[in-house]
């Protein structure tokens, strides 16, 4: 990195730091620090919902995933704008008319305190993993860029959310999450058109299309009923629909995003103005991985693009065998470069479906997943501590070693806003939660407002400091965007269940649920090991994709305290 990419990248980030801590310095009360004083127009609600999604996992492990396995990925939300309806219709109204501050508080309401108190904890317990999970992210670029090490990024990345969170509380989060939605808009689309302008003279953006389509990348929709499949249109739209659910109608991290607006219709506006910019939004961002995929069609990649794979092999016994292994890779890709050609000249005088170009870049391309793959088996023997998986370092390879002067800070900035602007939302959250669900419920004595925003801003000091350690003890896992939604999953279907049992199941009452919530949890945390996770851990096709879980959650939690009401019921009569 130079001179100007330093400036560029923190002028950026003490700009959000320094004008989220002035512009909300007046937080004085419950209401402005918690609701953000329920001024909150529209297009604030609904950038501020899609910044505390969008988080450095998505720019940072989408283009990755895109890189490594396609376009399919795109499938994962399919389910967010049928959600956005229904949380429109339901959820938006419920929590409006009973004046809230989180959204376990309607709970108590149709339920009790222990219902409240449980649904509560699982939204803690997962979230706050979550947010450790969106440190350590930006982390690992930061580490490649400046070769610290991960701990001492992960503790002043914390410390820079945390210093704007306490100051401002969700105005604050509202306020910077528009510019760096911004940043981030911008950041993307100039790195899309550059990697197009770097393809090699000839290769247009329909003829990049068409690479990628004769390597497998463009098969966006896979209609198949493969539960075993972690990505298909039905998982997208029933998975994916009660995983969008339960995240932006119940998880306190969104709900608190649009409880901020001046009326009913603004929060709803905001929602709706997500769904429909969701998806191309996605689908943007995996084609940016698209066209890197494309560029390193013709230019050179390593055999491992994190940085400390080949550090592992260089001084070990397998260091001969690596360079065979790159010495492979370079043949594989000089062959791969001249079917390119050839294909490329078959589809302009009309041959498609049949060309044995295509069949070749497909089995090359095979060959090059065998030979990244032996790589990983090599720096694995050499060093066991060096995370081998490297989907999530291909975009920054491609930033650090690509882009010109001033382009890699602001691509930096932007993975680095969406890192804060998301851990942001969540420790505000996370914080909210605690001080109203749990601490303000118990304390039996009445206290100032002045009292509850302090005890809000310790929770969310608190909630910085154990997303720090989390993060410091995370891993890259199989990529981890993929790992944040599969700890959403172990919790989301069980939050939703409760929620709709307490919207449309008016006979089921506070003990039944709470039974059902508790069995729940402990079958899906059980279903996830032993039928998702240890069946991967051997290499073994899962029982059932891992979107399936929010469904299975969903059901099994009403149809048990519907079952066992009647029991309840009656025990108590006896």
């Amino acid at each position: 990195m130079q001179i100007i990419d330093w400036i560029v990248l923190l002028g950026t980030l003490l700009f959000i730091v320094l004008y989220g801590a002035w512009k909300t310095k007046g937080s004085k009360n419950v209401k402005d620090y918690i609701r953000g004083g329920n001024d909150a127009h529209w297009w604030t609600i609904g950038l501020s919902v899609m910044a505390t999604q969008a988080s450095a996992i998505t720019f940072l492990s989408a283009p990755g995933q895109a890189f490594h396995d396609g376009m399919g990925f795109v499938q994962f939300y399919f389910g967010v704008p049928i959600a956005m309806v229904v949380i429109c219709m339901v959820f938006i109204p419920i929590y409006h008319r009973l004046n809230v501050y989180t959204a376990y508080e309607y709970l108590e309401s149709r339920f009790d305190l222990k219902t409240r108190s449980l649904t509560a904890i699982l939204f803690l317990v997962q979230r706050g993993l979550a947010a450790g999970i969106t440190i350590f992210a930006p982390s690992i670029i930061l580490s490649s860029v400046l070769g610290w090490d991960l701990t001492t990024l992960n503790i002043i990345l914390g410390i820079l959310v945390i210093i704007y969170t306490v100051s401002g509380g969700t105005k604050a989060v509202n306020i910077t999450q528009k510019q760096q939605m911004g940043i981030i808009f911008t950041g993307m689309l100039v790195a899309f058109f550059i990697i197009i302008s770097y393809l090699p003279e000839g290769i247009t953006f329909s003829k990049a299309l068409d690479i990628a389509g004769a390597s497998g990348k463009m098969e966006v929709l896979d209609f198949s009923f493969d539960l075993n499949n972690r990505y298909t249109i039905w998982s997208g739209i029933i998975g994916g629909t009660f995983l969008a659910l339960s995240y932006f109608g119940t998880d306190q991290s969104q709900v608190q995003r649009y409880l901020t607006g001046k009326s009913i219709k603004e929060s709803q506006l905001g929602l709706l103005f997500n769904g429909l910019l969701k998806v191309p939004m996605q689908f943007f961002i995996l084609l940016v991985g698209i066209m890197v995929f494309v560029f390193y069609q013709f230019n050179a990649s390593p055999l491992n693009f994190n940085p400390e794979g080949k550090k592992a092999v260089i001084d070990s016994e397998y260091i001969e065998q690596y360079t065979s292994l790159e010495n492979k890779l370079n043949k594989i890709h000089n062959s791969k470069d001249e079917a390119i050609k050839e294909y490329l000249s078959e589809k302009e005088s009309g041959k498609t479906e049949t060309s044995d170009h295509k069949i070749l870049i497909q089995e090359l391309n095979k060959k090059e997943k065998e030979t990244r793959e032996a790589a990983k088996e090599l720096i694995k023997k050499a060093n066991p501590d060096v995370e081998t998986n490297d989907k999530d370092y291909v975009f920054i390879h491609f930033i650090l070693n690509n882009l010109p002067r001033g382009l890699i800070g602001l691509l930096l900035a932007v993975i680095l806003s969406a890192a804060m602007s998301s851990t942001a939302s969540e420790l505000n959250a996370l914080a909210s939660t605690t001080a109203i669900d749990l601490y303000k419920r118990n304390v039996k004595e009445e206290k100032s407002d002045q009292h509850y925003v302090s005890a809000s801003k310790f929770f969310t000091l608190c909630w910085g400091v154990l997303a720090i350690i989390v993060a410091c003890f995370a891993n890259l896992f199989d990529n981890l965007i993929q790992l944040v939604n599969i700890i959403g999953s172990i919790f989301y279907g069980n939050v939703l269940g409760i929620f709709l049992l307490a919207f449309f199941i008016k006979f089921v009452h506070s003990n039944a649920t709470f039974i059902a919530a508790l069995i729940t949890q402990v079958a899906i945390i059980l279903i996830w090991y032993f039928a998702i996770f240890r069946l991967e851990q051997m290499g073994l096709k899962p029982y059932v994709g891992f979107l399936w879980l929010n469904l299975i959650g969903c059901v099994l939690v009403m149809g048990i305290a519907i079952i066992i009401q009647p029991m309840i019921k009656s025990k108590v009569k006896a």
